[in-house]
């Protein structure tokens, strides 16, 4: 059975499911972000509330249709007039391995491209995530680099417009 996935803007109330993910290090093993300290809910709220305030950062929380169920993380930050970065995770475990980093991410780039008029998505990710690296090229990525050790990839408006027709 497939499971189909949504997004929607993250909003306050978020933090109080979130704040367990950002503990749990299995979740954070090919990013940058490593916990060193426990994040109550307090903590991630306050987090939240400065993130969810700022102009070059649009940040949405995949939810599973079936059961309005939000279970992680989608965001384009660094936002410019042209181009912004996309970031990805899946919070809630049980769903890692589903299909869902490809639906919240396909539903990104239509967003970021449909809606904000970018340009150009970017992002980096770890070379040994291969199941991301394999999403992000189905969803129409192209590695263009290497950077701290870090694959770099991107999508065009362009290159996302072709792949639309395609699919029609």
């Amino acid at each position: 059975m497939t499971i189909s996935v949504y997004i929607r803007p993250l909003v306050i109330e978020d933090a109080f499911t979130s704040y367990a993910w950002r503990n749990d290090p299995l979740i954070w093993v090919y990013t940058g972000y490593k916990p060193t300290h426990y994040i109550s809910s307090e903590i991630e709220t306050a987090w939240l509330r400065e993130k969810l305030a700022r102009p070059d950062q649009l940040r949405f929380a995949i939810c599973v249709k079936e059961l309005n169920t939000y279970i992680g993380n989608i965001q384009l930050l660094d936002i410019t007039d042209r181009d912004a970065e996309l970031h990805l995770f899946i919070g809630n475990k049980l769903y890692w391995g589903k299909g869902i980093g490809y639906q919240a991410t396909v539903q990104m780039i239509r967003h970021g491209f449909l809606i904000k008029e970018l340009e150009e998505i970017y992002l980096k990710v770890h070379p040994a995530n291969i199941a991301a690296i394999t999403v992000y090229e189905k969803a129409g990525f192209e590695i263009t680099g290497k950077k701290n050790d870090l694959i770099m990839m991107s999508i065009t408006k362009s290159k996302f417009v072709c792949l639309q027709n395609q699919e029609v």
